[in-house]
């Protein structure tokens, strides 16, 4: 495929996870504006998801909002063949959707884990396997996992999310040994701490926390949503087709590897 050096995924068509708000909604928005169709997903919030759309189309390219739980198989795969079916294929994935909850190890139920684990790991899973057959038909694709500080830096309270944020990029790194002959790269995306919408139930005392994380940080600034959709942009576009099986912090300089 020509690629267009003004709307360089035109052609291409996206799936972004939890695309209704935050950073999801950043992505897709910078995939529209590349020229890629966008499908829009979320759980539950219709209006968010439809509103999102229409900020898609409004830059030129068709979107397609889909309400569906992935942590379903089956409303996952569902999601793919209606993808597949309005906009012609599937050529992008990016897992974003996760829940963090705070909870003390010993106070996680097996109903809890199950929960944050389908939710959160198992979903990039689902994705993944119904999206690649398609992207390996036209040897070409782009799988992201958004993870996160958490996987590589525990926060106390947060075992599941740790096991997830860290199992994202090694879910990521099979993928990328797996269909790397096949036109395939898959990366994972940690975003530092980044200016969203937040919970406070689950975020407790974050605004204190943040602020001397800001002042400790070499950049003296949170990010913006719209920093780790340029960090997913750069993945999917010709010039990140080298890089596989990798991790790409962008956390300000708060943390070094």
């Amino acid at each position: 495929m020509q690629v267009d050096a003004q709307q360089p995924l035109k052609g291409r068509t996206a799936i972004v996870t939890g695309s209704g708000q935050n950073i999801g909604r950043a992505i897709a928005l910078a995939f529209a504006r590349q020229g890629a169709s966008v499908v829009i997903n979320g759980h539950s919030n219709v209006e968010a998801i439809e509103s999102v759309a229409k900020e898609a189309r409004a830059l030129g390219v068709q979107a397609l909002p889909v309400l569906a739980d992935v942590g379903d198989p089956a409303a996952v795969e569902a999601m793919v063949q209606k993808t597949v079916d309005t906009l012609g294929g599937v050529d992008i994935i990016v897992s974003n959707v996760s829940m963090r909850h705070h909870q003390p190890f010993l106070d996680i139920s097996v109903e809890d884990w199950n929960k944050i684990i389908n939710t959160n790991l198992s979903s990039a899973f689902y994705l993944a396997k119904y999206a690649l057959p398609h992207m390996a038909a036209g040897k070409w694709g782009r799988v992201i996992h958004i993870s996160g500080r958490d996987g590589f830096f525990p926060k106390t309270n947060r075992a599941h999310n740790v096991t997830c944020k860290a199992g994202g990029f090694a879910l990521a790194k099979a993928i990328a040994v797996e269909f790397g002959d096949k036109g395939i790269t898959a990366n994972a995306v940690a975003p530092g701490i980044i200016e969203t919408s937040r919970d406070p139930a689950h975020y407790p005392n974050f605004e204190k926390e943040y602020e001397a994380r800001r002042q400790a940080m070499p950049v003296r600034r949170l990010g913006k949503t719209e920093d780790i959709a340029a960090a997913c942009s750069y993945l999917c576009s010709e010039a990140g087709g080298f890089v596989t099986g990798q991790i790409l912090h962008v956390n300000g300089g708060e943390f070094m590897f």
